[in-house]
């Protein structure tokens, strides 16, 4: 396996981005892949791969190569250096790489591997916490499934067309993709492609959506002709889950504080058929009273830590500190007793995260209901799913009802 200057140069210069400059992974990527438009699939996969794997595995492979942050440009050749070693590649003759110690790094690999928070490459704060909110067994397991790479998953999307003709669809188009049983409208893609340039995707067939996620929106036990109320609404895909649903009969009102987010709801709204969603922006409480006792369900998916999805947002792992978890907790305390009150007597609200801390998930929703506003709410079921048993996305979601 031969490793090319000009992929090898990029991979560098977006790891300083991420590590130095404090941009986000999936970001650098995307500009990274238009680098160059000679470069053919083999070579963006391997861009994308490699610096995915090096922002996962950050603190192995400082470690092994003895460097630490901030890392200056020899140093993420250090780094670098490392990957290469560990993943078999044959060190070629740069300058940037002379010198490196192969079997020292296959070394000091062996002896940090026994070590978990160097094994799985996390810092001491969060292998701590993890340990302490889920135990010792499930963590071990649990954070060894988010160092994983996460499948790619499509939902159907029913308003246009049905998950067997969509199969049919992606098939002609060179994407073979398998059901899964439980989650009535994914596709699991068989290998990995970029299925966003799919005359399917553009005419608005499916989304991406990780199949935990795709459960939250019949959580929420909605019908055609509701008002239903998307509080955090972010880009929308549970907005649009759920407009498939309610056959875009009734209405849905997404909301959120981000501005951009709405933009971005509202394009993929228009690409998927959906036209029973209105938009509004939270900039003050008046946006929620307006709406106060108006909604037959609220689905409140709450800001949290994300540490149900580190693989899919790996530099997560570095970007999160613990004083952002408790402001978290915080917030979602704060959004549980005022978008409570949108639900109408007698309607439902779910509270989801995508965290796997019970911290913010069983025992947020047990403060709740020990509140004035909760008081008015009874839990009707629960759900806890984690990446290690699902293989998907580690998810919490919660139905309560407003009494009559």
């Amino acid at each position: 396996m031969r490793l090319h200057r000009n992929l090898v140069f990029t991979v560098i210069d977006s790891l300083n981005f991420i590590f130095n400059e404090g941009e986000y992974a999936d970001k650098v990527v995307a500009k990274a892949l238009k680098k160059d438009k000679r470069w053919g699939s083999n070579d963006r996969k391997f861009v994308a791969e490699t610096i995915y794997d090096i922002v996962r595995w950050k603190r192995l492979y400082a470690e092994i190569a003895g460097v630490k942050e901030p890392f200056d440009r020899d140093n993420l050749w250090r780094v670098f250096a490392v990957w290469v070693v560990l993943r078999g590649y044959r060190l070629p003759d740069w300058k940037q790489l002379a010198g490196t110690p192969s079997r020292r790094i296959k070394g000091r690999f062996e002896e940090l591997s026994k070590i978990r928070k160097y094994r799985e490459s996390i810092p001491d704060w969060m292998d701590e916490l993890g340990v302490k909110e889920l135990g010792e067994l499930t963590w071990e397991k649990e954070i060894a499934t988010q160092n994983e790479q996460a499948r790619v998953v499509l939902r159907a999307n029913t308003l246009k067309t049905t998950r067997e003709k969509l199969k049919t669809v992606l098939a002609e188009q060179g994407i073979d993709t398998e059901t899964l049983k439980d989650y009535p409208d994914a596709l699991v893609l068989k290998e990995r492609a970029n299925v966003f340039l799919t005359d399917a995707f553009k005419e608005g067939l499916f989304e991406v959506q990780d199949a935990s996620s795709q459960l939250v929106a019949p959580f929420l036990d909605i019908h055609p002709g509701m008002r239903v109320v998307d509080a955090c609404a972010g880009a929308g895909g549970k907005t649009l889950h759920m407009a498939s649903l309610m056959q875009n009969k009734g209405q849905i009102i997404a909301m959120d504080i981000y501005e951009s987010k709405m933009k971005q709801l509202k394009t993929r709204a228009k690409r998927n058929g959906v036209f029973n969603a209105e938009y509004r922006i939270i900039e003050n409480n008046k946006a929620i009273k307006k709406l106060h006792e108006k909604a037959d369900r609220v689905l409140i998916d709450a800001p949290c830590s994300g540490l149900g999805v580190l693989r899919r947002n790996p530099d997560a792992k570095w970007k999160l500190q613990p004083e952002f978890v408790d402001t978290i907790r915080k917030t979602q305390q704060e959004l549980l007793e005022g978008y409570s009150k949108m639900v109408k007597p007698g309607g439902k609200m779910v509270y989801a995260t995508c965290s796997v801390l019970p911290s913010e998930n069983q025992e947020q929703v047990q403060k709740f209901l020990a509140t004035a506003a909760g008081e008015q709410f009874t839990l009707e079921k629960d759900r806890k799913v984690l990446a290690s048993t699902s293989g998907f996305d580690g998810f919490y979601m919660a139905l309560l009802s407003r009494k009559s």
